[in-house]
């Protein structure tokens, strides 16, 4: 697996554990990278630190494009997977969105439901069309 793909995977663990714990991600992030097992790279703690930084812009881009389901509604996995995908769909400038959103539904059909890589593609797919600009 590749380094920024292992990075990604990371960071939605994280994302992910917090969203269970129901606790801060970022005190969380700082354990896991002291534990250092496995290894957190410094693309892991940017995709971490960007959807907690961003949060309020990603759940509202997440629920306005998630159509049938509210944010709470979503598998817990799937809303960890969308929430990094968007910031790194969104505010990492170095990374082409369709690598972005083929590692989210690389990562969705490996963690998730049957249903969820055609879920998480829809919703990141709808979210990159509206951050087009029409002419």
């Amino acid at each position: 697996m590749a380094a920024r793909s292992k990075a990604r995977k990371r960071a939605v663990d994280v994302l992910y554990e917090a969203d269970l714990r129901g606790g801060d991600v970022l005190p969380l992030l700082r354990e896991r990278v002291a534990d250092g097992h496995p290894p957190i790279g410094e693309h892991t703690v940017r995709l971490v630190e960007g959807a907690v930084e961003h949060a309020g812009d990603i759940d509202r881009l997440i629920g306005e494009h998630a159509q049938g389901w509210s944010l709470d509604r979503l598998p817990d996995v799937d809303r960890a997977i969308l929430r990094m995908a968007v910031f790194e769909l969104l505010w990492v400038d170095d990374v082409p969105d369709a690598v972005v959103i083929d590692e989210a539904v690389e990562l969705a059909k490996s963690l998730s439901t049957d249903d969820s890589a055609a879920y998480v593609n829809g919703v990141l797919g709808g979210i990159l069309q509206a951050q087009i600009p029409t002419v």
